[in-house]
């Protein structure tokens, strides 16, 4: 069987919501505290395909201040520049991303990432 991941915060009632979810359904991911153990722009754009969302910018958290202050709402930015910003400011990760295998999904809400166990 395919290990799950989660991209974690404990932190965050959304993640540890999520993180108790799957231990409910008897699944025991593989847990990366991504502020303690930062992704790279590499690992991120596998996560992007993975989650197969339209923007880079879905799965970011847009209302940081870090956000606002970088201006990465600037449509001119590449999506290249977007997954370096993450690579540098963990904390713009949307957050929890559940994954397994090929398929991934952020736990907004929670129940969301049940598509993929």
């Amino acid at each position: 069987m395919t290990d799950i991941t989660i991209i974690h915060n404990p932190r965050c009632s959304k993640s540890r919501q999520t993180l108790a979810l799957l231990e409910e359904q008897g699944v025991a991911p593989v847990i990366v505290e991504y502020l303690k153990h930062p992704l790279d722009a590499k690992e991120l754009k596998e996560i992007f395909k993975k989650l197969n969302l339209g923007s880079v910018r879905d799965m970011m958290r847009t209302k940081e201040a870090e956000y606002k202050d970088a201006n990465l709402g600037d449509i001119a930015l590449s999506d290249n520049a977007l997954f370096e910003a993450m690579a540098h400011t963990p904390k713009l990760i949307e957050r929890p991303i559940v994954i397994n295998g090929e398929k991934a999904r952020i736990g907004r809400p929670p129940e969301s990432v049940l598509e993929i166990v």
